[in-house]
């Protein structure tokens, strides 16, 4: 029987900040029966506004009456909400009051979804996710880079048949260089925009005026970089102003050929505006380089490839992605004696037990697990599903629990691909003898990710999200 969840996704820009709320059914799929997220409805889409900055920091009270509209006009209860996400990206991220905007979010929504900043490779997997998931999947054959270019950074992920393979990030966006609307009058230079102007040789500051040769070799030098990254050109990292531009390597697969080009974020939104028939919003209207840098991309290389292969949700690819694709769904076979231990949030994934795994190898991970006094999570990789291999690793992991004294009211998740969350964890507890508060979520695509939230019982599945991804 399918139920009624909530899922919220919010974005925090370099320039705009949004919301986005919808329902979802939670059912099970009756191919495969797995209990999964299907017919996601959006209910809420807020406006996009100026993400507010109080000199060099966010402005946290105007976020936070943001964050309270938002949800208002979306008619939503956070004790409601199932999954989803939020995220600061690209310069807000980087501004000192970042964590205490982080938990300012995660006080309002109750932990009931990830919250972080600065997590570069979750944010290009979400943009891949939000923008290209339809599109690559409807082009399998075809490797597909999506290019999430913002105010403050782009986000480049790399994916075929709907999966992502590589992630990276540039400080290449249209807001290190603001400017008086209307003109190319300099207001405000981050200090990646300081250093490119000097490698450039553009003596221009503050109250200065860009001319438009200047304007053309400060988006060249961004085209350079986004080209280097997509060609795999390591010499261009040689240089030092290319090294300070680069957030996260992006190291595209040698046998990558005939990659197709898509773009989303702000920039994104002006080229397939554009190129559906709009025309161009006036000199500078935002205040920014960023419909210069559209034109510059419409006209490159790959305007071909933006023409042709037309993504989803190109403006607001962070947010649907959070929305749609961050949040999993446990089997309902999960191990969890103790239900009240949840929600559990910045749990960091430590290192994978496999049957292969020795048992030096198992007690070495046990040692550093039990270290992390918030919890810790691990892996699980069985060589089959079948009774006697489970029951032989569990008895292991049990041995190794008892001889590291491993704290009982530490909470020990272990993640399992395979429907035997129960039974490993009734093997490893010793049918409840042995009272360590356990959680294993089985039926789970485990993602190449350092930190893990699994929210609260919801009809005897739980929604999990990770973040902190990284490519193979």
């Amino acid at each position: 029987m399918a139920v009624d969840v909530k899922l919220v996704g919010l974005d925090f820009g370099t320039t705009t900040s949004s919301a986005v709320i919808a329902s979802a059914q939670l059912t099970r799929n009756s191919v495969t029966g797995r209990s999964e997220l299907a017919d996601v409805r959006e209910t809420y889409c807020s406006d996009l506004v100026f993400t507010p900055f109080s000199d060099d920091r966010l402005d946290e009270i105007a976020l936070a009456r943001c964050l309270d509209e938002w949800l208002a006009a979306g008619q939503i209860d956070p004790d409601e909400v199932f999954g989803g996400g939020a995220l600061l990206t690209g310069l807000a991220a980087e501004q000192t009051n970042a964590p205490a905007v982080v938990r300012t979010i995660r006080r309002r929504l109750k932990n009931a979804l990830i919250a972080t900043a600065d997590d570069p490779g979750l944010e290009s997997w979400l943009a891949f996710m939000g923008s290209c998931a339809g599109l690559s999947r409807a082009h399998p054959v075809v490797p597909i880079v999506n290019l999430d270019i913002g105010g403050g950074t782009t986000n480049i992920a790399l994916g075929t048949a709907g999966n992502v393979l590589r992630t990276g990030c540039l400080h290449v966006g249209a807001r290190h260089i603001q400017v008086t609307p209307g003109s190319y009058r300099i207001c405000r230079l981050s200090r990646y925009a300081q250093e490119l102007l000097a490698e450039l040789r553009i003596a221009k500051t503050i109250d200065d005026c860009l001319t438009d040769a200047e304007v053309q070799a400060i988006l060249a030098y961004y085209m350079s970089l986004l080209t280097a990254a997509i060609d795999g050109d390591s010499d261009r990292s040689r240089n030092r102003v290319a090294r300070l531009h680069e957030v996260r390597p992006f190291r595209a697969p040698r046998d990558a050929d005939n990659v197709v080009v898509t773009v989303s974020g702000g920039v994104g939104a002006l080229i397939y505006s554009h190129l559906s028939g709009a025309g161009w919003p006036s000199t500078t209207c935002f205040g920014d380089l960023g419909i210069d840098f559209a034109k510059m991309l419409v006209s490159s290389q790959w305007g071909e490839h933006f023409r042709e292969f037309v993504p989803q949700s190109a403006g607001r690819a962070t947010v649907y992605g959070l929305l749609r694709h961050n949040t999993e769904v446990s089997g309902s076979t999960l191990f969890l004696p103790n239900p009240e231990s949840l929600p559990l949030t910045d749990v960091p994934i430590l290192g994978t037990i496999a049957s292969h795994s020795t048992d030096e190898e198992i007690d070495s991970l046990m040692s550093l697990m039990r270290t992390s006094h918030r919890g810790a999570c691990a892996c699980i990789e069985l060589s089959a599903d079948d009774g006697p291999s489970v029951r032989s690793l569990a008895q292991r992991i049990s041995r190794s629990l008892k001889e590291n004294a491993f704290p009982v009211a530490q909470p020990l998740v272990l993640l399992v691909t395979e429907n035997v969350g129960k039974v490993l964890g009734h093997y490893i507890t010793e049918w409840g003898s042995l009272p360590w508060n356990l959680v294993v979520i089985d039926e789970l695509a485990v993602r190449h990710a350092q930190y893990i939230r699994i929210g609260r019982v919801h009809e005897q599945v739980v929604p999990v999200s990770f973040y902190g991804l990284h490519d193979e």
